[in-house]
């Protein structure tokens, strides 16, 4: 009886780890492709803000859902469409993504208190909190690196270092360490599986 339950505990263990590693190679592939399609990527995170929003007006309209949670929910949409304004690039000093972090914060507190003093089936809980809370900031969270890989052009909303106008030179000068999802990935990929270099004969 006891060997039985090692071995499921054993299964447990070698499932989470196929699921991480699942999970950890689909980030990598959206990353990439965010990385090569930064307009698509626009595109896509706009229809799912809008998607979203047309959830919540179903929410409103269909269910009985307290008003509180979900007119910040779409507060919340407006606030993402608005950081959508300048994708690629993240400012995280700028009002619109301050305001939009407060609403993820704010929308989850709402949606504890609600779905924990009534009663829904996880299905319901588990539909609310995925395309309501996280579907949208996970895209966000997946774009980051998008910023890295843009060619630069005169119109950034950043201003070029030094007092030259030459945009290459200061871009290629301010090039240094990539912090982001996919030089994360391709990070952990270089420490696990380093590439050998083939000799060219």
């Amino acid at each position: 009886m006891w060997f039985l339950w090692l071995m499921s505990w054993i299964a447990i263990a070698v499932q989470f780890a196929f699921a991480s590693l699942g999970v950890a190679a689909g980030l990598y592939y959206l990353a990439e492709l965010v990385e090569e399609y930064a307009s698509v990527a626009c595109k896509t995170i706009r229809i799912l803000i809008l998607s979203v929003l047309v959830v919540y007006l179903g929410l409103l309209i269909f269910e009985d859902m307290p008003w509180t949670m979900t007119l910040c929910g779409i507060m919340a949409q407006i606030a993402h469409l608005c950081v959508l304004k300048t994708f690629p690039y993240f400012v995280f000093s700028s009002p619109s993504i301050i305001i939009s972090m407060i609403f993820v914060i704010v929308n989850h507190y709402f949606a504890f208190s609600h779905f924990g003093s009534h009663y829904y089936p996880f299905s319901e809980i588990m539909a609310y909190f995925t395309l309501c809370l996280w579907l949208v900031p996970f895209s966000f969270f997946v774009s980051l690196t998008a910023n890295d890989y843009v060619l630069p052009t005169q119109s950034e909303h950043r201003p070029l270092l030094g007092d030259e106008n030459d945009v290459v030179t200061n871009y290629f000068s301010k090039k240094g360490k990539k912090f982001g999802l996919l030089s994360l990935f391709k990070a952990t990929k270089e420490m696990i599986l380093p590439q050998r270099t083939k000799k060219s004969f």
